[in-house]
């Protein structure tokens, strides 16, 4: 049939038949080449920031000044366009990627730091310091949502519900009954792994129940947890670390928490579809009356140097 078909068509139809699949072909890699990109800009500053898209002969804003403390503005652009917006007395250059569409406004600054404090010994030790580095390019939307939840003071009064020495110790579900219901039903994507990022005690992450299940609970690697487990965490695609605690395990009070015991249905600890319930944390403290908390935890937020002239 195909013998058929070319003598048919001809040597000269032949060739455009084979030109005309090549320009085919060409128009979807070039279409491909040249398809926009939304990109997420995430102000993380204290201050509103106007972003500006950075053409040959001017600079053009990309609409109002994007409010401060997780303010966001999306953008359709193009990888490798280049914007800046003015902080500090300094101007920020950003420059898009094809792999990535948030970009954090953090005025080069690599990472945010959090303090805690947090009860110990059973709740019998109070006001035990806790500082946590949060460093975004290890996991942008991670640190982003734990950064905005602790502005919303979402963490304050929060157990320490899964206390497991030489694994993990997880809290994140709310004292306040209202912000667990509201931000469990907003949860967000999973960031793409960084090979060069493994995980270490210390370090916090995300617990999760599967693809984009992030929402507000984390966990901290344990002292001494055992390589083989280490290398076990970030088997799960929400696993990715977004920070780790500044001091010397040894000089918190990590190693001092009331140990629990696995989670229900792992080990006999804490329920957490239980305590996601209204009264959760009267069952906690029905049940689990040593438990430990999280105090309060408060972003230290990046300073404002105006003394700088652009």
């Amino acid at each position: 049939m195909m013998r058929n078909f070319a003598a048919q068509l001809g040597t000269s139809g032949i060739l455009f038949f084979f030109l005309l699949l090549l320009l085919l072909v060409g128009a979807a890699t070039n279409a491909k080449d040249t398809d926009g990109m939304r990109v997420t800009f995430r102000n993380e500053l204290p201050e509103a920031v106007t972003v500006y898209f950075e053409g040959e002969d001017r600079r053009l804003p990309q609409g109002e000044p994007i409010p401060a403390l997780g303010g966001e503005r999306i953008v359709t652009t193009f990888p490798g366009h280049r914007f800046t917006y003015d902080f500090g007395g300094e101007r920020h250059w950003v420059q898009t990627r094809a792999d990535r569409d948030l970009e954090l406004l953090l005025a080069d600054k690599t990472e945010i730091l959090v303090r805690c404090t947090t009860t110990a010994s059973g709740f019998r030790e109070t006001g035990q310091s806790l500082d946590i580095r949060v460093i975004p390019w290890w996991s942008p939307r991670g640190a982003s949502r734990f950064l905005e939840l602790v502005r919303d003071h979402y963490y304050d009064g929060c157990a320490l519900n899964r206390v497991v020495p030489f694994f993990l110790t997880q809290f994140g579900i709310a004292a306040d009954a209202e912000k667990r219901r509201h931000w469990r039903a907003r949860s967000i994507t999973d960031d793409p792994k960084r090979e060069e990022v493994s995980f270490l005690p210390g370090m916090l992450s995300y617990a999760g129940s599967g693809p984009d299940s992030r929402y507000g609970e984390v966990f901290i690697v344990m002292p001494d947890t055992p390589q083989r487990q280490l290398e076990h965490f970030g088997a799960n695609s929400w696993e990715t670390p977004f920070g780790i605690v500044q001091q010397p395990l040894d000089e918190t009070p990590i190693t001092r928490w009331h140990e629990t015991g696995d989670i229900k249905p792992f080990g006999d600890g804490t329920d957490p579809q239980r305590i996601h319930q209204d009264d959760g944390y009267e069952y906690l403290m029905t049940n689990f009356p040593e438990l430990d908390y999280i105090e309060t935890c408060r972003v230290e937020e990046i300073e404002v140097n105006a003394d700088k002239e652009l």
